[in-house]
């Protein structure tokens, strides 16, 4: 039998329609010779209510926070009493209730001591995946699937960077082993929550948003699946967003590398740290629908076949700022573009772009939480400007640098469009560019148009669905 990981995301267990479909696609794999491990994340929005009780209890609010906690307790029993019959519900209830009961303690501390600090906001958060996997290992059992429920903390040790902690990938791999490994070997389907994982100590930590798709990695590579699958509500990496592109298409095949660009670059199908171990262990990806299960989605494999069309998808990276700097006392001055990046480091800023000259350094950025302080530091450098509401359009494909004429052929697509700064030499895969976030739309269409009017039908398949239902924003 081949091991696979299964990860579900949010709008894969929204209610309990879509819980029954998941169960219905995992009762599939077992009866084709599998052996899944189930990772799911909270239902659809938990995670975003369960900021919200945070911050509001953190803000001193204990009624707003316990009112929120409320809501989210009924919608999760009614939720399962629609998917388990009366006697495996009186038995599930309890547990509900007491995951919920500890969730309202946390809750009430923290307003009375009117401050919530990043551990204390990921114990909260924690609980829309600690619940839901519960709920999803129940309703397996009610349709005959041997389920056994694994707490995700057992699993994914982490450093404690709260917020974002960085997987221990050696402790991860021990930690499968001993709990994953033998449950496999049994038949049996261990279901276990995303996005949530513990320090060494026991301590509860998340991986940061989109960290469920990420949790599927680790555990696919730790176990050296044959496959991870990423089970969401589209049907698959596609051209461009198709609500900004109606005609865009399915990515049938596509690599590592260039969907490990795409995912950075603005996709919102992919987590970008996912494919990180799947790469490392030579995992083939798939990422599927849920609700159109017999869609062959897009596979991520170590190397795509060759395309005849120099682009596999268009991305945009959206509500960026682009910092100026110009020094003209900095003329071929030794250090310079150290002490600027050693600014941006110290403020623990990330940049996506840079294009230099002798005197002058263009950068952009994707958060303006600290910009203020940045360009105070920057000012003791240069003469510094900085400009908001800027989008990153993002190419990507196989070998464009080889590639005569065809930056000719995407500034005569966009000649109409006035672009900022221009990324191409860098990457083999990657060809981007800076423009005012108004004009992106207009800018994906034509480029799309461009590029995609005759696609190799190797590469790419039209929509079957609509646009709406093929690219909603995943939820955590």
């Amino acid at each position: 039998m081949k091991l696979v990981v299964m990860k579900f995301g949010g709008t894969s267990v929204q209610d309990a329609e879509a819980i029954g479909r998941t169960a219905s696609i995992v009762q599939g794999r077992i009866q084709g010779d599998q052996r899944p491990v189930v990772v799911v994340s909270a239902m659809s929005k938990v995670t975003d209510q369960l900021l919200a009780a945070a911050k509001a209890a953190g803000c001193g609010d204990r009624g707003g926070a316990l009112e929120i906690s409320s809501r989210l307790r009924q919608r999760h029993l009614d939720t399962a009493g629609k998917l388990l019959s009366p006697a495996r519900l009186r038995q599930f209830e309890p547990a509900v209730h007491e995951h919920f009961e500890a969730l309202d303690e946390i809750l009430r501390g923290l307003s009375a001591v009117g401050e919530l600090t990043p551990r204390t906001n990921d114990m909260v958060v924690s609980y829309g995946e600690r619940i839901s996997s519960l709920l999803v290992t129940e309703a397996f059992l009610e349709r005959g699937i041997p389920a056994v429920h694994v707490d995700a903390r057992k699993c994914i040790i982490t450093d404690n960077q709260y917020g974002k902690a960085i997987p221990n990938d050696a402790l991860i791999e021990a930690r499968c082993s001993e709990h994953l490994r033998p449950l496999a070997d049994q038949g049996q389907i261990a279901v276990m929550g995303g996005f949530i994982g513990s320090t060494p100590e026991g301590v509860t930590t998340t991986l940061g948003r989109g960290g469920s798709d990420f949790t599927g990695a680790l555990i696919g590579g730790a176990l050296h699946a044959e496959a991870i699958e990423i089970w969401t509500d589209v049907n698959g990496i596609m051209t461009t967003d198709p609500r900004v592109c109606p005609d865009a298409l399915r990515v049938k095949t596509i690599s590592f590398e260039e969907a490990a660009e795409l995912a950075y670059f603005g996709a919102k199908v992919l987590h970008p740290a996912t494919i990180l171990p799947a790469v490392e262990k030579n995992i083939p990806v798939l990422v599927l629908n849920s609700h159109n299960p017999g869609n062959e989605g897009t596979r991520i494999t170590a190397m795509a076949p060759h395309c005849r069309s120099p682009f596999k998808s268009i991305a945009v990276k959206r509500r960026l700022t682009i910092v100026d700097l110009v020094a003209s006392r900095m003329l071929m001055s030794h250090g310079y573009l150290h002490a600027i990046f050693e600014v941006f480091d110290r403020h623990k800023c990330a940049v996506d772009m840079v294009s230099t000259s002798e005197v002058s350094v263009s950068l952009t950025v994707d958060s303006n939480e600290r910009l203020p302080e940045i360009a105070a530091d920057l000012s003791k450098l240069a003469d510094v400007k900085y400009e908001g509401q800027k989008a990153l359009i993002c190419m990507v494909g196989g070998n464009i640098r080889g590639q005569n004429g065809i930056a000719a052929q995407v500034f005569h697509a966009v000649r109409h469009v006035n672009v900022r700064m221009i990324s191409q030499g860098a990457s083999e895969i990657n060809m981007s560019f800076m423009i005012d976030e108004e004009d992106a739309d207009e800018a994906v269409r034509s480029l799309h148009a461009a590029f995609f009017t005759d696609p190799d039908p190797v590469a790419t398949q039209a929509l079957q669905l609509s646009a709406d239902a093929l690219y909603s924003r995943l939820d955590q």
